[in-house]
């Protein structure tokens, strides 16, 4: 089993900056992929940003030059930093784990952006 507890959401005005964290606990190797999704009111979840155990990483196009994902193997943690943040990022932020053909899920972080 594999848990996922996410934290760093919040509230903030665009054009601003925000780091989320997840950190896993059980049976996860940093060879694992990790990453982001979100999922807005009304919309389906999305992928934001992954990065693999070889510390490849793939985003969305609507994040790039905005959203950097990176990871800590030894703490088990992954990160997205934010930056330029717009209202449409308005969203509940995921964080997940591919272990094993399975994907965990964390319970999600909400981040609002506006003004």
């Amino acid at each position: 089993q594999v848990r996922l507890v996410e934290s760093g959401g919040g509230f903030l005005q665009p054009g601003g900056s925000l780091r989320l964290s997840c950190v896993a606990s059980g049976r996860i190797f940093s060879t694992n992929t990790v990453g982001w999704f979100r999922q807005a009111p009304g919309k389906e979840r999305e992928l934001v940003a992954t990065i693999t155990g070889g510390g490849n990483t793939n985003y969305a196009d609507f994040v790039k030059d905005r959203f950097t994902i990176s990871r800590d193997t030894a703490k088990n943690t992954w990160y997205p930093q934010m930056n330029s943040l717009k209202p449409e990022d308005t969203a509940v932020y995921y964080c997940y784990a591919y272990v094993t053909a399975t994907r965990y899920w964390g319970q999600g972080t909400q981040v609002t952006v506006s003004s």
